[in-house]
């Protein structure tokens, strides 16, 4: 029942597909080799970045909704430390270290170790997201396909940009609101070469986020992340959020008590 009232309460953070309309852009038809080029833009300058968040997200076999502590820098390196509704201590911490990851359960007193990859993120989120891309759909810039060519449609109902890429390695499609100067990525999905979505994001309520060294970035305070094929979603309120600090790396290693059983093994 949680998930399904998260899912209404959230369904519509994208907005329903828009539909044409008179609307005409405010601005010059964009190329689609603009919208990638702004998009690499916004993803060179926002390298890092520290959060506080409230997730809806699984806790070994449970789903829960508490706040999580996350950060991450461009290169693999990802830490979320979960934190104890009853006061406020992590009972879940998971990092990348850019090689490998750590994991340890405090709750159900487990840890696993592996590679830094896809798997590492769906260990704790159970969403399958390779580490810097997660990074990148954190603070609102989605990873593009490579080599992708495509086109772009104007949503003259919604006022958004619809932009659909097409590669070796599957399609994407990317709705942008680049309206009054902004460059909101409202929603993107990604599919593999036989058609199956490998993720997909929404996004909401844009507002704009301190660098650690000057300026602002304009990121959504809410995202949610999906992965049809592990049948699992991420609902994410951001709280508050920093880009570009400097973060020690050693930040992103987590130790391992001794003698802690692996989770899933059996006593």
């Amino acid at each position: 029942m949680k998930l399904v009232l998260a899912a209404l309460a959230l369904g519509t953070l994208a907005g329903c597909p828009g539909h044409g309309g008179t609307g005409a852009r405010p601005y010059a038809e964009p190329k689609v080799t603009d919208i990638l080029a702004k998009l690499a833009q916004q993803r060179e300058t926002r390298k890092s970045f520290t959060a506080s968040s409230k997730m809806d997200y699984w806790l070994g076999s449970q789903r829960v909704k508490g706040d999580v502590l996350v950060m991450g820098t461009a290169g693999k390196r990802v830490r979320f430390n979960a934190l104890s509704p009853a006061g406020g201590d992590v009972i879940a911490d998971m990092a990348c270290d850019g090689a490998q990851f750590t994991y340890v359960d405090k709750q159900n007193n487990c840890q696993l170790t592996g590679p830094c990859d896809r798997s590492s993120i769906a260990a704790f989120l159970r969403i399958e997201l390779e580490p810097d891309d997660f990074l990148d759909l954190a603070v609102g810039t989605p990873p593009v396909l490579d080599g992708a060519t495509g086109t772009t449609t104007w949503d003259g109902g919604k006022g958004y940009e619809r932009v659909k890429l097409t590669s070796a390695s599957g399609t994407q499609t990317i709705t942008i609101d680049a309206r009054d100067g902004h460059y909101d990525v409202i929603d993107s999905e990604l599919k593999d070469p036989a058609g199956k979505t490998v993720w997909s994001v929404e996004n909401a309520d844009f507002s704009e986020v301190p660098d650690a060294t000057s300026g602002n970035h304009r990121l959504p305070s809410k995202t949610r992340f999906k992965s049809p094929q592990e049948g699992a979603d991420l609902v994410v309120e951001w709280g508050e959020r920093t880009i570009n600090p400097a973060i020690d790396p050693t930040k992103f290693s987590v130790a391992i008590p001794a003698g802690l059983p692996r989770c899933g093994s059996k006593p």
